[in-house]
C-alpha cells in the first residue's frame, strides 16, 4: 500500500429488498459508472455478511491522492449517479474516507 492514497467507502441499504432485481441493477450500475471515472482504482462492490451491522452493501475505491478524490466528487459521471440513482434508492448510508498511513 502506498502512503498519501485515500480509501473511499460507502456502506448503504437499499429502499428495495436485499436480493431483488432492483438491489441487482443498483449494484451492477454502480459498479459500471463509478468504476469508470478514470482515476477510481480498485473498485469493489462489497455485501455485509454480520450481523452486527446495520448496512446491506458497500462500496470500496481507492484514488491516487485528496486532489484524485475530489475531482471524483465533483465529476460529472459521480454526481449523476448520486441525484439520478443513490438519493432515489438508498435508505441510509454512511462515508468513510481514510488516508492509507
Amino acid at each position: 500500500m502506498v502512503k498519501g492514497r485515500i480509501r473511499h467507502m460507502a456502506v448503504f441499504t437499499l429502499k428495495s429488498q436485499r436480493n431483488s432485481v432492483d438491489t441487482k441493477k443498483f449494484l451492477a450500475d454502480g459498479e459500471k459508472i463509478l468504476s469508470s471515472i478514470p482515476i477510481v482504482e480498485n473498485f469493489e462492490v462489497l455485501k455485509q455478511v454480520s450481523k452486527k451491522y446495520d448496512f446491506d452493501f458497500g462500496f470500496s475505491m481507492e484514488f491516487e491522492n485528496q486532489e484524485a478524490y475530489d475531482t471524483y466528487n465533483a465529476h460529472p459521471d459521480h454526481q449523476a449517479f448520486v441525484e439520478e440513482r443513490w438519493k432515489k434508492e438508498v435508505e441510509r448510508f454512511q462515508e468513510i474516507d481514510f488516508e492509507i498511513c
